[in-house]
């Protein structure tokens, strides 16, 4: 018999111990690197503190996997703006990948 309820949701994997160093790097080497680079570094540092203060490595997994989302979607986002698509009718981002803490 498993400890854990049949409903309980599995959490996803860790990232890989670098993943922040290497999103930092992809985000410098980003022609948008000014104003991505201090917003990365805030959300980071928060989820820092969140985690010094609980022992719990959540918070910044959640900045990691929510920064890759958005590089991972920045080629098929300028590809649609460099289109001349009319985008009246879009989607915020943080509707598409959750409210930042």
């Amino acid at each position: 018999m498993s400890t854990q309820p049949e409903y309980a949701p599995v959490p996803p994997p860790a990232p890989a111990p670098a993943a922040a160093a290497r999103l930092l790097a992809r985000i410098r080497a980003d022609h948008r690197a000014d104003r991505w680079q201090p917003a990365f570094e805030r959300d980071w540092a928060k989820a820092l503190e969140d985690s010094r203060q609980t022992y719990d490595l959540t918070p910044l997994h959640e900045v990691v996997r929510t920064w890759q989302a958005r590089l991972d979607t920045t080629a098929g986002v300028d590809a649609f703006a460099a289109g001349g698509l009319d985008d009246e009718d879009g989607m915020d981002l943080d509707q598409v990948l959750g409210a930042r803490r």
